[in-house]
């Protein structure tokens, strides 16, 4: 019978602890911004958006990244897809997903704020102050750290800092194919807050460190807040017709039948199937 009491006191106080934390998450929510909604980003797929994309891009490469880049771009010019791993429906990874061409969205948490994508996988940003961890699988959208910031002092976080480690490859800045290094030891450093004059803008101060760069590389994203309801089912592999085959890249015609990216471009290898019999 005691024993049952002791059950009884222990679920009791269980639920009671339960509802104290929901109400005071419900409370620490004033805390917040307000970021609801979908944001889309304007200025394009370009990775800077107040400038033009490719060689415009000015981007700041070591010689060996630049002459990297190139390629891409000469690959691209004779119908591959360069360095640009999207066609095959790899995802973009970090920074370059924070490029919302597909609206995002934010959700917050007392311990992480999510970034829900409506063609990526989501990214989570930890905010509960805990430390970088000795050992965690590499992801393209790496791993965050985050920290609410109140600038003003007036009760409401303003600012969201977080930090970005252990992505993985390959990856590249924008359609382009413009390179991060294959080391994968990017760091992404980033300052997400509403503009001051307009709360239906939102701002993304963006910083990548990388050894593919001479210099820490600072880009200002800008997203507009969306106002249609909807989101669409956006799934990168559906009706994609680029196949990656070895290292090169073929095109499915709508008839269903392998087509050449590349002008002169050779076949596949199809030593594994029954080839047809010289008359």
């Amino acid at each position: 019978m005691l024993h049952r009491c002791w059950v009884g006191l222990l679920a009791l106080a269980a639920v009671a602890g339960a509802a104290m934390t929901a109400h005071a998450q419900a409370l620490d929510a004033a805390k917040y911004p307000d970021w609801s909604g979908k944001w889309r980003v304007t200025g394009g797929n370009r990775w800077d958006p107040t400038k033009p994309g490719g060689r415009g891009q000015q981007p700041p490469l070591t010689p060996e990244y630049q002459a990297v880049f190139e390629a891409s771009l000469a690959d691209q010019r004779a119908g591959g897809p360069g360095n640009d791993m999207r066609f095959s429906c790899l995802p973009p990874g970090m920074p370059r997903m924070m490029t919302a061409i597909f609206p995002m969205e934010f959700i917050f948490t007392p311990t992480v704020t999510y970034i829900l994508f409506e063609n990526l996988m989501p990214r989570r940003i930890y905010t509960d102050g805990r430390d970088w961890p000795k050992e965690v699988d590499p992801a393209f959208a790496g791993y965050s750290l985050g920290r609410w910031v109140d600038e003003d002092s007036d009760g409401r976080y303003d600012v969201l800092e977080i930090e970005t480690r252990n992505m993985k490859g390959p990856r590249s800045f924008e359609p382009s194919g413009l390179p991060l290094h294959r080391d994968d030891q990017t760091v992404v450093k980033e300052r997400i807050h509403l503009d001051k004059a307009n709360a239906g803008v939102l701002l993304d101060e963006i910083t990548t460190i990388d050894n593919a760069l001479t210099r820490s590389w600072i880009v200002t994203k800008q997203y507009r807040r969306d106002s249609s309801p909807f989101w669409f089912d956006n799934n990168c592999t559906e009706n994609n017709p680029h196949i990656l085959i070895g290292k090169e890249t073929y095109y499915l015609s709508a008839d269903g039948y392998l087509m050449p990216a590349k002008k002169g471009q050779a076949p596949p290898d199809l030593r594994y199937f029954n080839q047809p019999r010289k008359p």
